[in-house]
């Protein structure tokens, strides 16, 4: 089988957050099933720095009124998994971060540079790019790649399969209609059953709305999106798909986060033998120049700074953090106001609070080794990642109990604590009391050495490799072959059988 994998970022070309991660690990595991994987993504800067470039370049002409586009071809650094860069310089060859200048604000042009990645896409899915290789599937991620089903949506017959994944619904690749103008969509698709979406284009809506199945990155989010208070405005056609729509749970890559073999790390360990923690954890402290207290639990925060990620909360509770006797670090950036908010707590507080804004992958490695405790809220979380990482570096994450949190830490209730199942702490509400209280209860459970190894141990076995998710994306694919997908346009007006994984519900998969 066949598959193309396109993504806006993959890791370690090009990184803003989970997606990269996401798009690396999962064709790594598909393909470790003897699927023939290759990726798509935008020639970047710093993708093409890092390209471990197999051939020449290949032209492609007049996409999108572009005659200087080509595909980059090359191998994942580190891997055996084909890529193609698409190199358009008056597009992606930019300073800057991949979706904003250096002010942090978008790209004015981002629906054309990424209607032009989708236009690759089709152009591939088609076999019109001069390729001796086309898929059976294309497999779409967020917005960024969103008209990819609907380009394709015309081809019904001869096309491959396309399945869209929605990392996030908050991010909808939303744009004035003039922009119909210069993206290559038919001004026909511009109509609510469409991609229309209060008088504008949204990228994600048409992903949605035209790709064979949408797959979310939890159970939970998958049934969350269904209602207002997570759909942002598309929960209506989420459920017009309800029956093509399946959560299948991220993995965490353990070959790169996982302590035993962590080469970012002063001294490794593993769940027999923990004690290199402590010598993480100290040569940390050092690093974040912050006092070495073997009593004191250090709290850490590595996170895109935005409300979804409940900064402005945490903000609110790091002054208590430092009242009971705990240190915080950060590592993260975003929104500017609540970086300088944090930059200000660390001069406040210099014995007791670090604060380092941007993203650095050596550091996040280091910042969960040394850490006792993660602070991973949100107040909505289509998966997460960070959490998977600290669990299995033996770090207690501190999650609110929604979307992919939800299914993967268990809360250290006594019951939870006495059957050695707790993994970390969550809370319900969205303040700065449940989140406190949830501190609290960490910071108690800390001082406690046989229940605080109790739930490091119990973290650290949990298993979220992407070998199970990548056998959930396996039968997925496989159900939309060529015959599959005939038997079920004939099946499809009937009630699902209750082992039908992939018709009339939503499912909820691991």
């Amino acid at each position: 089988m066949r598959v193309l994998f396109v993504s806006s970022e993959v890791h370690p070309l090009a990184k803003t957050g989970g997606l990269a991660d996401v798009s690396e690990a999962l064709p790594k595991a598909l393909r470790a099933h003897d699927i023939d994987v290759r990726l798509l993504m935008p020639a970047y800067p710093q993708a093409k720095d890092r390209l471990m470039t197999q051939g020449k370049p290949i032209a492609l002409k007049n996409v999108l009124g572009f005659d200087d586009v080509a595909l980059v071809p090359g191998l994942l650094p580190g891997s055996e998994l084909p890529i193609w860069l698409i190199d358009c310089p008056r597009l992606y060859d930019r300073p800057g971060r991949l979706y904003c200048d250096p002010d942090g604000k978008e790209w004015h042009d981002n629906a054309l540079r990424y209607a032009l990645l989708s236009h690759v896409a089709a152009r591939v899915a088609r076999a019109q790019a001069p390729l001796s290789w086309r898929p059976d599937i294309v497999h779409a991620n967020d917005w960024h790649t969103g008209i990819v089903p609907a380009l394709l949506s015309a081809d019904a017959a001869s096309r491959p399969a396309v399945v869209f994944t929605i990392h996030n619904m908050a991010y909808q690749g939303n744009f004035p209609a003039s922009c119909l103008d210069f993206i290559g969509l038919s001004p026909h698709l511009y109509h609510p059953e469409g991609v229309e979406f209060h008088h504008r284009v949204s990228f994600l809506k048409a992903g949605v709305r035209y790709a064979d199945r949408i797959t979310t990155v939890s159970p939970t989010y998958a049934a969350e999106i269904l209602d207002p208070e997570f759909g942002h405005g598309l929960e209506g056609v989420a459920r017009l798909r309800q029956g093509d729509l399946i959560g299948i749970l991220n993995g965490a890559d353990y070959s790169l986060w996982d302590p035993v073999n962590d080469r970012h790390l002063i001294e490794r360990y593993d769940r027999h033998d923990i004690s290199g923690k402590k010598a993480c954890k100290a040569a940390l402290l050092k690093e974040l120049m912050l006092p070495a207290t073997s009593n004191a639990p250090l709290i850490a925060f590595n996170s895109r700074l935005a409300e979804q990620k409940m900064a402005d909360v945490v903000l609110e509770v790091v002054p208590a953090i430092v009242a009971a006797g705990g240190q915080f670090a950060l590592l993260g950036e975003g929104e500017r106001r609540f970086e300088t908010a944090f930059v200000e707590l660390a001069r406040r507080y210099p014995d007791s609070v670090s604060a380092r804004i941007g993203y650095d992958e050596p550091a996040a490695h280091r910042l969960l080794a040394g850490a006792d405790i993660l602070l991973a809220p949100a107040r909505f979380e289509p998966c997460g990642l960070t959490q998977l990482y600290a669990m299995r570096y033996g770090t207690a994450p501190i999650v609110r109990r929604t979307g992919g949190l939800a299914d993967t830490v268990v809360d250290a209730t006594p019951e939870a604590l006495h059957a050695g199942v707790a993994t970390g702490l969550s809370f319900r509400d969205v303040s700065a009391a449940a989140l406190g209280e949830a501190v609290r209860r960490a910071i108690e459970l800390f001082a406690q050495p046989l229940l605080w190894r109790r739930l490091q141990v119990a973290g650290m076995h949990a298993d979220f490799s992407w070998e199970c998710s990548a056998r959930r994306y396996l039968d997925l694919y496989r159900s939309l072959r060529p015959e599959a997908r005939l038997r079920r346009r004939v099946t499809r007006d009937h009630t699902p059988d209750d082992d039908d994984s992939y018709g009339g519900r939503v499912v909820n998969s691991r």
